[in-house]
């Protein structure tokens, strides 16, 4: 495993997190405590249904936690506004899901550019970063091709050319290859990794695959909504 240095960029303390369902409270995370540094590639793997797409769901914010605290990049994110975490998103992660999550009707160039036309980036740093991106995942060629035209690695090649365009320091990937072939998934794992060591960036990978994880600077396992390993 290799050794990290710096900050902590990931920081969840004592994390629960449970729905309501039929007058019942089910709990999906419990007391979770989880750090992740500054340039970390870290895995978390489990079963089906043991809380990790939910954890990933809070550390960006599209969840929040029952109790307990989930700290980005040093800030308590317990207290941020709807607006606070857009911008959060905006500027400090990106998001990599298993289905892609592309517009149908746009290119390949025009679903990369959107976080920085939600930025209102200026034209031309708009062209330059889309193409330095597409470039970075091998897609250069496929700029003005449409979803429906790729292959569904080449749609997660897009997918994470998106993620990268603002520059994010930290990257999400919720079981990035679950819909892609054995061998589509591994490249992707592999440029997900060589990417984070050139970019400098910090990956939490959220998969079910023991290949994908091994990748990683560390695996974190989860069972029945807890952490159980960190190796």
């Amino acid at each position: 495993m290799a050794v990290i240095a710096g900050g902590t960029v990931i920081r969840l303390e004592h994390v629960s997190k449970s729905y309501r369902r039929a007058e019942a409270d089910v709990p999906v995370l419990r007391d979770v405590s989880l750090h992740v540094k500054d340039g970390e590639f870290c895995a978390l793997m489990g079963p089906s249904g043991c809380g990790k797409s939910t954890l990933l769901n809070l550390v960006a914010g599209l969840d929040h936690p029952t109790s307990g605290e989930v700290q980005l990049d040093g800030r308590s994110t317990r207290a941020l506004s709807n607006g606070d975490w857009t911008e959060l998103r905006r500027s400090l992660i990106g998001m990599v899901f298993q289905s892609f999550h592309l517009l149908p009707t746009l290119t390949a160039e025009e679903n990369v550019a959107l976080p920085l036309l939600l930025q209102g980036a200026p034209r031309g740093t708009v062209r330059t970063r889309v193409a330095d991106s597409l470039t970075r995942v091998g897609m250069e060629q496929r700029g003005q091709h449409r979803p429906g035209e790729l292959s569904g690695g080449e749609q997660q090649r897009v997918a994470i050319a998106r993620a990268l365009v603002h520059k994010p320091r930290l990257i999400l990937a919720d079981e990035p290859t679950g819909n892609l072939d054995s061998q589509s998934g591994e490249s992707i794992i592999a440029l997900l990794r060589s990417l984070s060591k050139e970019l400098k960036q910090t990956v939490l990978l959220v998969t079910h695959s023991q290949e994908a994880a091994r990748s990683a600077d560390r695996i974190c396992r989860m069972r029945d909504g807890r952490l159980e390993v960190t190796a």
